[in-house]
């Protein structure tokens, strides 16, 4: 069993930065693929980014040079680096892991409660 805690979320002006912080529980947190899904009110749920157990980052082209992921498996925890925000990435944002990157882009195993980001313009 993993549980997922996220925080970071807040206000931030467009232009603006934010880091995210997920924090696993769970042994096997190293073994997991992590990532982030974004949903904005009367939006479908997007993958945002993903991280494979060796490090490789993938992500949506909609944030794709503007944000940054990297895990740190001795703090059990993956961070999203969110720079040059837009009012378009104002959403709940919610961590998730999966078994690997093919099912954490369709069907994570573990997600997270959420955390609102929400950037004005």
């Amino acid at each position: 069993q993993v549980q997922l805690v996220e925080s970071g979320g807040g206000l931030v002006q467009a232009g603006g930065s934010l880091r995210l912080a997920c924090v696993a529980s769970g042994r096997t947190f190293s073994g997991h693929a992590m990532g982030w899904f974004r949903q904005a009110p009367g939006k479908e749920r997007e993958f945002v980014a993903g991280i494979r157990w060796n490090g490789v980052t993938s992500y949506a082209v909609s944030v794709k040079g503007r944000f940054t992921l990297s895990r740190d498996n001795a703090k059990n925890t993956v961070y999203l680096q969110m720079n040059s925000l837009k009012p378009e990435d104002t959403a709940v944002y919610y961590c998730a892991a999966a078994i690997d990157i093919g099912r954490l882009r369709y069907e994570p195993d573990y997600w997270g409660q959420g955390a609102q980001v929400t950037v004005s313009s």
